[in-house]
């Protein structure tokens, strides 16, 4: 009596069939919405580090009578770029010394303010002369409309730089966004976000073939503007150049209003 008590208390092996059928089903529909709430956990922090730049680039520009905060200043050996300071020989790019750091307590590094957590290390290969242990930014600086003169873009070096205060359209402008750039069909890091048309001079306005914008939020991509907020842009298929391993392009097919918003009126002798 016991032994068929025991044996009618088992499981038959078509029980488990369909025990295993209901768990691998749940774990299939599951899957899809974890990793979709990864990354829009991915999307917030992303956001919420270019918040905290753009707060530390108007930091600097009250405190600088209205001046954006530079791109790149050279003085000897030493590189001081928007991120970070950068001296030969030291293989490191020490954020502390570098414009922002008064008002952005933070390093560059893995899971720091400077690097987007949907843009992991080892996804793509570092910019620059340093070693493989130096970081700069996943995140690019719009130097090219804000400081031109020190956005390492010769053809434009002679336009003056943008004050704060006279910035058309804060709510439109990007100042930092998601950035990477193919170089030699390799994907790198870039810290410049430069608009989908460049100029010549003698030229005028051609197309940017190697734009910075990347669009690696499920094809969205996070931009801080100059009043202060952050939010993402999905793309249209027309504003990529590329589309592996990550979208890389533009916020649109022209500069204005997001990149250089006044870009028609650029001239040689063009003051603003």
């Amino acid at each position: 009596m016991t032994r068929d008590l025991a044996h009618n208390r088992a499981f038959t092996l078509i029980e488990l069939l369909v025990v295993v059928a209901v768990i691998a089903l749940l774990i299939g529909i599951l899957l899809p919405a974890l990793g979709r709430a990864r990354e829009s956990a991915r999307t917030v922090v992303c956001l919420s580090n270019q918040r905290q730049l753009v707060t530390a680039w108007s930091g600097y520009a009250l405190d600088h009578h209205e001046r954006p905060t530079p791109y790149l200043e050279e003085s000897g050996l030493t590189r001081r770029y928007w991120f970070g300071e950068e001296r030969d020989g030291a293989a490191l790019v020490d954020a502390s010394r570098g414009p922002l750091a008064p008002y952005l307590a933070a390093q560059t590094g893995d899971r720091s303010v400077f690097e987007c957590p949907a843009q992991r290390d080892g996804t793509y290969a570092r910019q620059g002369d340093l070693a493989d242990n130096a970081w700069t930014s996943t995140y690019g600086y719009n130097a090219y409309y804000l400081t031109p003169a020190t956005s390492m873009h010769y053809a434009i070096n002679s336009f003056p730089e943008v004050r704060a205060t006279r910035i058309h359209r804060p709510t439109d402008l990007f100042v930092f966004g998601d950035t990477m750039i193919v170089l030699g069909g390799e994907l790198r890091n870039c810290a410049l976000l430069d608009p989908p048309l460049m100029f010549s001079r003698g030229r005028g306005w051609k197309p940017n073939h190697a734009p910075t914008t990347s669009f690696r939020h499920t094809g969205a991509a996070a931009t801080a503007r100059a009043d202060g907020s952050a939010s993402t842009t999905t793309a249209l298929s027309e504003w990529l150049v590329h589309i592996a391993p990550t979208s890389i392009g533009s916020v649109g097919t022209e500069n204005g209003p997001h990149y250089v918003p006044d870009w028609e009126s650029w001239t040689p002798r063009n003051t603003r």
